[in-house]
């Protein structure tokens, strides 16, 4: 399986889609198609936590001065499903892998992953 979860008015996400090879991609608009609470159960299966998947520097993260309360990976589940800017992005799954986010790292490793 080879999956995209992004974010169309993200500038960043829109250049990584151009970058990266996803014509054999299921590709997910997140704002138009809320990811379900089955598809945050496979990305948390393969990533091994909820706040791997957490956007921390989202606005609303910094409004709602999440930074200055504990979370638990409860909480990170229950607000990445309320809200479409928790999830940190892009992501990829490719087969068994799971590439999280836009540093050049992680976009180097799908790259090297997808040929």
């Amino acid at each position: 399986m080879k999956k995209v979860y992004f974010l169309q008015t993200c500038d960043t996400c829109r250049r990584i889609l151009k970058e990266v090879n996803t014509e054999d991609f299921e590709r997910q608009e997140i704002k138009k198609n809320n990811i379900t609470t089955t598809q945050l159960e496979e990305m948390h299966a393969i990533s091994g936590s909820y706040e791997a998947l957490f956007n921390k520097r989202a606005k609303l993260y910094k409004s709602m001065d999440l930074k200055n309360q504990i979370l638990s990976e409860t909480d990170y589940r229950q607000f990445l499903l309320n809200e479409y800017t928790f999830l940190k992005r892009p992501v990829f799954i490719v087969e068994k892998e799971i590439f999280i986010g836009n540093s050049k790292k992680v976009i180097d490793n799908l790259k090297e992953k997808i040929g």
